[in-house]
Parts: C-alpha cells; structure tokens; sequence
C-alpha cells in the first residue's frame, strides 16, 4: 500500500472518530445490502440466497446518497456476496465521493487481480474476508487453500487495508484451523479478526473447551484494535457471560437491507422495518434511547463496536416499540450465522 494513501486514509478515520465523539444524531456505521444472493452456501449463515437478483444499481446510488445526507461516517457493504453486484465499484466510489469511508465484506472468491485493480480505482478502505477453515468441509468452502491466490494478490496489489477473519464455535469442525489462518495473514501482512459464532438471533453461543483454547492463543497472538480498549467484551461472549452495555442499532448502526429497509442488524431483520428513504432525524433520537432487550447476550460484533462511543454517555431510558426476537442462551439454539469479528492483531 502506498504511504500517501495510507496516511490519507488514517486523516479521514481520524476526522470520523472526532465527529462520532462530538455528535451523538448522525451513524457512524451502516451496513448496506446490493446483493442477497451468494455463490456459497456456509452452514452457519442466514444472510443469504440463492436466486435474488443485484439490487438495481440507480437505486443503490440513490440510498448511499440517503446515508450521506443522514451524516453516515462508514459504510460497509455486504450480502450476500456483494461481488456479484455488477456495479460494485461505481457503489464504492459514489460512497467515497459522499465523503464515507468505504468497506466491503466478501468470501473473496470472485476477487482477480483486475477486480482488486477496480477497488484500487473505486478508492476503497478496507476489506475484510472471512476464512473458516484451511480445507474446505461440508459446512464451508472458505478455506485458505481455496483462497491462498487472491490472498496473494491482496497482499501485492490492494492499496485498502485487508482483514482476514477466523470463525470459531458451532458449525466450525476444526477450530484450530482458526489459528493457522490468523498467522498466515500476519505473514502476509493483513489485519486479523476473530468472530464467535451466534445463533440465527444473534445470540451468544458460549465457546467449548476446544475453541476456549484457540481463542486464547489468538489472543496471545497480538492485541491490537478494539479488544485493546474493551477486552472484557469478547471475554464475557467466549465464556458465555451476558454484557452490560447500550445497543445504540437503529441510531449509531444501521442495516439497510436489499429491500431498503432499515433493521437494528443483520439477526433483527424487519425491526423496525423503516423505509432507508423516511429515515431521519428522529428515528435517530428514538433508537439512540432506547434499550434492546437482546443486548445482554448479543454476539453481533460490529454493534458492539460503534457502542464504544457512547457507552460512557446518555443512558437508555426508553424500551424497544418493536418486539424483539431473543432467546435463552442454553445451547439448543437454531442455525447459527457468524458476522465481522472483533479486530485481534
């Protein structure tokens, strides 16, 4: 990665991270959907389909201009597989001409050197990638030997910062893979993130011994990022213990689905269910104060995250309009599905 671009792109998190610490009315990170439909078909995911059609692209434009105008400091688009969106780089431009920072979620197998070439052009931020084995298996087919390549080319070619992200719990065969893959992408230069596995409610999946023992060794690994400012968090989730904390989704988080609805994340899908387009100022307020009764045991680690900014201040006084789906944390749970995990080296 070239340093002026580099250094440009730390001003600009700067700049953001001021403003979220100064405002409390406008998001800080907002999850986008182009794409339901995905190539692969992970056993633990409930994110995707396999028929939906790419959100048409004067549509998309039309709702990252709505996130701008709302004050939205990251966007991050997803799926689904959002590669699979022919428009995906002018997407990514038109974001970063709004003036967000701009973030792609991927399995990476439609990645060449081209497409990294377009994403070069298109200014995006960051990528993350999400590895779950280093063979493939029945429950995923992102594994490192299938996605060594693009990972070379990555490493030779992206000018945006590449996080590779280890799933560990139910669903995972081999969670020592976990370790393998994060010490890969150390040598090759990329950030490493570690995601515990929740269940379709975005609930907390308690780690066995197995993944108690990997998760550790990640953690003896490096401690960069967010476990460095809030390292009890991702220790209450692996031991299974609940949180106390604000979940600020619905004000500080967005998830804007293919259909352009606004949902507190990706496991609450259809609460609110607001239209992105009569989204505002408002709603903002509202969902900054007021508790979620999933909170305790969530497992959704990008909430978690943008919470940091505020957990310190404005106590939720309010309760949820809308019925939240939650769940006992015992472990007959339904299919689990994994999400961006918490920055570890």
């Amino acid at each position: 990665m070239r340093i002026g671009t580099r250094l440009g792109r730390i001003g600009r998190f700067g700049k953001k991270v001021a403003w979220a610490l100064l405002d409390r009315r406008h998001p800080i990170l907002v999850h986008i959907i182009p794409m339901r439909r995905c190539n692969l078909t992970c056993a633990y995911c409930n994110e995707y389909d396999a028929v939906s059609k790419p959100v048409p692209t004067d549509v998309m434009l039309g709702r990252i201009d709505k996130l701008a105008d709302l004050g939205t400091a990251v966007m991050t688009i997803s799926g689904g597989e959002p590669l699979m969106h022919p428009d995906l780089d002018t997407l990514v431009a038109h974001g970063r001409e709004r003036g967000m920072v701009v973030t792609l979620i991927s399995n990476g197998y439609y990645l060449s050197e081209s497409r990294i070439e377009g994403l070069n052009q298109a200014r995006l931020d960051h990528l993350q990638i999400s590895i779950d084995n280093v063979a493939p298996d029945e429950s995923s087919m992102k594994s490192l030997r299938l996605l060594e390549p693009k990972l070379k080319w990555l490493a030779q070619r992206a000018d945006f910062t590449v996080a590779i992200n280890s799933v560990i719990g139910s669903g995972i065969r081999k969670p020592e893979d976990a370790l393998v893959v994060a010490r890969h992408a150390r040598d090759l230069g990329f950030l490493t993130s570690l995601g515990i596995v929740h269940d379709g409610h975005g609930q907390l999946k308690p780690l066995g011994l197995r993944e108690m023992s990997v998760y550790e060794e990640l953690r003896r690994i490096g401690r960069r990022g967010i476990l460095r400012f809030n390292p009890l968090f991702q220790d209450n989730l692996a031991h299974g213990r609940p949180n106390d904390w604000s979940c600020r989704a619905g004000s500080r988080y967005l998830y804007v689905d293919e259909n352009g609805l606004v949902s507190y994340c990706s496991q609450q899908r259809g609460m609110p269910g607001i239209p992105l387009e009569s989204y505002g100022r408002e709603d903002i307020r509202r969902e900054y104060e007021t508790k979620k009764a999933c909170a305790p045991y969530c497992t959704v680690n990008c909430v978690q995250q943008i919470a940091i900014f505020d957990n310190w201040r404005s106590p939720q006084t309010a309760h949820a309009l809308f019925p939240l789906e939650t769940r006992d944390r015992a472990p007959s749970s339904p299919a689990p599905s994994s999400d961006d995990g918490l920055l570890a080296g």
